[in-house]
């Protein structure tokens, strides 16, 4: 199947609780990289480029292990730019 890039925004209590180290330890396991960043009015964006399966499958623990604190999560799909594998932090 072809690569996709998703830009993932995630709004609720999502700073401070470990979302970001949590996001690249579940990454660790998909052959998918890109970059997790905390966004300056509170949110989380993720930027993923793989496999549109091993993708829908990351989000999916990530928002199974933050349930009550996500309130919104949006999504964009934009042309691969080529993102190594691992996800990373960025600051």
């Amino acid at each position: 199947m072809a690569s996709e890039c998703c830009i993932i925004i995630f709004s609720g209590r999502v700073q401070g609780v470990g979302f970001r180290l949590t996001a690249v330890q579940f990454a660790r396991h998909r052959p998918l990289g890109g970059t997790v960043r905390n966004l300056s009015d509170g949110r989380v964006e993720l930027v993923l480029e793989g496999d549109p399966a091993e993708i829908r499958g990351l989000l999916v623990d990530i928002q199974r292990h933050f349930e009550g604190f996500i309130h919104d999560v949006t999504h964009s799909t934009e042309n691969p730019v080529g993102l190594a594998p691992p996800v990373r932090i960025v600051y």
